[in-house]
């Protein structure tokens, strides 16, 4: 299993390097439905899987002179203080209600890629030249922040067009600040979880080099292949993932039914009983079992 998981986490990575984000979207299921992690303890795991790619990936944009750091800064600190929540928070859900949600990101990220308007459109090279929109910049940092803390990704797909809309950052240079950015607030994130879940500190630290390793070979490889297709592959396994992560979580729904069976207790609660009382004497039943529904 310890194979399996470097060779996804290398995959992960590899995604990350060719697409520039998105990949970090699949270190969740991936933990949870593939390496069979609990909800909780994947989501806590994925976050510095997130953050130190993403802090590498920041080093060489900020080296080609992509990265505002005074913008990254504001973005980043406000999406700390919501990771932080996020997390926090995050210990009033189940982990089912926490993988419903990702597969809605998942879902929305998927839309985002097969629509074509990801973070290579032509038309988000073109940035307008009014100043930035700082009251807007706020509640969407914080609210990106607390999506990573909650569901365990960097939210690149929301960080970059809200740079470019909001920030009035040149494409180019949305992609790398937004690295910086998703670094800061899956730290913040993983601090949130410090203490509240149990971790697998050397799966993890294997995990995460391979991911790394992963996301330096995607780097190279991006000029060679084509993002459009790429993209747009990418975009329906995601729409595909995140159907499946919903279907096995499908009982958050049923929440009614749920509650009624909370609230009322089993109608056939002394049938086991009746049944356990009579098991010293095989092939023996009682004449009678208590009445249920």
């Amino acid at each position: 299993m310890l194979a399996i998981g470097l060779a996804l986490a290398l995959l992960i990575g590899l995604s990350l390097g060719l697409l520039g984000g998105g990949g970090s979207i699949l270190t969740v299921p991936v933990l949870v439905y593939v390496l069979g992690f609990a909800a909780k303890p994947a989501i806590a795991m994925s976050l510095p899987v997130v953050g130190i790619t993403s802090l590498i990936g920041a080093a060489l944009h900020w080296r080609l002179g992509n990265v505002r750091v005074p913008t990254a800064l504001l973005f980043g600190i406000l999406a700390m203080a919501g990771a932080f929540a996020g997390a926090k928070l995050a210990v009033f859900l189940s982990g089912a209600v926490q993988l419903v949600i990702l597969a809605v990101v998942m879902l929305a990220a998927a839309g985002s890629m097969l629509r074509g308007r990801g973070h290579g459109s032509p038309e988000a090279e073109h940035v307008p030249s009014t100043p930035p929109r700082l009251g807007m910049i706020i509640p969407v940092a914080v609210g990106v922040g607390v999506l990573t803390g909650l569901v365990g990704i960097g939210g690149g797909f929301l960080v970059v067009p809200a740079l470019v809309l909001l920030g009035r950052v040149p494409m180019r240079e949305a992609v790398g600040t937004s690295l910086l950015v998703i670094a800061m607030n899956s730290a913040s994130g993983f601090a949130g979880y410090l203490g509240t879940v149990e971790l697998d500190w050397s799966f993890l630290t294997g995990f995460t080099a391979a991911a790394v390793a992963g996301a330096l070979a995607g780097t190279v490889l991006a000029a060679h292949v084509p993002q459009a297709l790429l993209k747009r592959a990418f975009g329906v396994f995601l729409l595909a993932m995140g159907g499946f992560v919903l279907f096995r979580n499908r009982e958050v729904f049923l929440t009614s039914r749920t509650s009624d069976r909370l609230l009322s207790p089993p109608r056939d609660t002394h049938v086991l009983p009746a049944l356990l009382r009579h098991a010293a004497r095989p092939g023996e039943l009682p004449d009678r079992l208590p009445a249920h529904g």
